[in-house]
């Protein structure tokens, strides 16, 4: 069980019992509340309560007046940690979650954090969810990228083109090199985004499907999430290395 886990389980029960005629240690929940609320992979998830309520005191009341019964005011507070909980439960802490996390956090762009957040949320339990929003993670990337550097471009313009203008401004085109090598590296970059466009339309939840069309499974959705991440890994580094290089 992760640390993040631990603490998650202990507020959680913590409020349980205030809320059910237990006092809560004060000092414990000050630590627990800070912890989760300044841990940037989890404080989108976790219950407003949490952001108004500084106190046990404050806690209790809000919830006495919120329900009256224990049962409910037990199922309301295991209902609001149920988000965090699932995603602290299923997140695999490897290298690449952790990399693309801190990379993302260079650049202080809390939606493409968010997208990359629901990516990891959703790929145990939301495999359509999580191939989407990969896809839409890369696409954030790129446009952040272009905006940036004020480029222009359509809106509604394809992945793959969106990537390859990307790769062109970053110097990551594949006929902008003349080493064999590092043009079948970025060549496989690029069919790996377009990979994971046709991945997203023919298994995500974007589009009507076919009664009969294979769901994508866990493993599809961790496939598409871990290329996901690496690519934008890959574009934010190369776009900050280009920005120290100016």
């Amino acid at each position: 069980m992760t640390e993040l886990q631990i603490n998650l389980e202990t507020l959680q029960n913590m409020l349980i019992a205030i809320a059910t005629g237990s006092n809560g240690d004060e000092n414990e929940f000050k630590r627990l509340r800070a912890y989760l609320i300044n841990n940037s992979e989890v404080k989108y998830l976790l219950p407003d309560f949490l952001q108004t309520n500084r106190t046990t005191g404050q806690f209790w009341q809000f919830i006495k007046f919120k329900y009256s019964s224990y049962a409910e005011r037990r199922n309301y507070i295991w209902e609001e940690f149920s988000k965090s909980l699932n995603y602290a439960e299923s997140i695999q802490k490897g290298v690449i979650a952790d990399n693309t996390t801190k990379t993302i956090e260079k650049f202080n762009q809390e939606y493409i954090h968010s997208e990359w957040q629901k990516a990891l949320e959703r790929k145990v339990d939301d495999p359509e969810g999580a191939i989407t929003t990969s896809r839409t993670l890369i696409e954030t990337t790129c446009k952040f990228i272009l905006d940036d550097l004020n480029e222009i471009y359509k809106d509604d313009l394809e992945l793959p083109k969106l990537y390859k203008l990307t790769a062109e401004k970053l110097n990551l085109a594949p006929d902008q090199h003349t080493e064999q090598i590092f043009k079948q590296i970025l060549g496989g970059c690029q069919s790996v985004v377009e990979g994971l466009g046709s991945l997203r339309n023919k298994l995500s939840d974007s589009h009507g499907k076919k009664t009969t069309q294979t769901k994508p499974t866990a493993r599809h959705a961790e496939l598409a999430v871990n290329l996901a991440g690496t690519m934008t890994t890959f574009l934010l580094e190369t776009y900050e290395f280009k920005l120290n290089k100016t």
